[in-house]
């Protein structure tokens, strides 16, 4: 069991080290003008698409290519390697002999770190972004995770620890959950580093129950975390560009969402004001 253990803490480390270490140092570039844009985000969550805030988040930092890139590449180089598979039988082996039940609570825990950004906002805690940016930016990052790990899971055909197919790598639950705790952590970071932790501590934790799981490699979980993450990395950099693409040139817009519940229905209201 102590493998498993090992593994978990190292993938919770990468995490914590991509949202807190070499991916983003942004606070001490932060300016005037920045936080005077955070300060009316946070008064207000109808859209002004003319003044969203064009800071570092939307600037490309190959920085932040670095952890996204070693978890890829840890992945992606050990593939049909003999020592590889070997090792990975062996984990698989270990953490077999303990589990007397499965937990499928990893088909859950990929949407948590997205959620929280929503439940977040409706507790009042703003973040960085306004509803639509922010949901255009997750759609952007989901589309390109989605569509990565659809062409490699056909092309690489790896079988699964279980047996059960040959579409092992990379894991779509761990990619599901990184790409939802880096959007986590780049809304709040600002508010406070320690909820995009929570939310990479849950992107381990679903990586981990993948292999517990006995439905994914290690080197699955490995690729998984690093596509997930820089797939949101890389909808905020071009986010600029998508916004531009569907608003146009005219800038100022009002948006309102509200939910609503009549006693029968739930649902929400959107009120368009160009």
């Amino acid at each position: 069991m102590y493998r498993a253990i090992l593994i978990t803490l190292a993938i919770m480390a990468t995490h914590f080290v991509m949202a807190n270490g070499t991916a983003d140092s942004l606070s001490a570039q932060t300016d005037t003008t920045i936080m005077t844009d955070t300060i009316k985000t946070a008064k207000t969550d109808t859209t002004d698409l003319g003044n969203e805030t064009q800071d570092n988040t939307h600037r490309f930092n190959w920085k932040q290519l670095v952890v996204p890139t070693i978890l890829i590449g840890s992945g992606s180089i050990w593939i049909h390697n003999d020592w590889v598979e070997w090792e990975n039988g062996e984990i698989r082996d270990e953490l077999q002999e303990e589990i007397h039940r499965k937990i499928t609570i990893d088909d859950y825990t990929q949407y948590a770190p997205m959620l929280a950004v929503y439940g977040l906002n409706l507790c009042g805690v703003k973040g960085r972004h306004r509803l639509l940016d922010r949901t255009i930016i997750l759609a952007t990052a989901y589309a390109m995770m989605g569509a990565t790990v659809g062409v490699l899971k056909s092309e690489v055909d790896e079988r699964r620890p279980d047996g059960s197919s040959r579409n092992s790598f990379p894991s779509g639950h761990t990619a599901t959950a990184a790409m939802g705790a880096e959007f986590l952590y780049q809304e709040y970071k600002e508010v406070s580093p320690w909820i995009g932790a929570a939310g990479y501590v849950v992107a381990a934790g679903t990586g981990f129950l993948r292999i517990y799981n006995n439905r994914h490699w290690t080197i699955d979980v490995l690729a998984g975390g690093g596509i997930g993450m820089l797939s949101t990395k890389i909808s905020y950099w071009v986010y600029p560009a998508v916004q531009k693409m569907i608003f146009g040139k005219k800038k100022e817009r009002n948006i309102a969402v509200m939910p609503y519940y009549n006693g029968e229905e739930a649902g929400f209201n959107l009120c368009w004001m160009p």
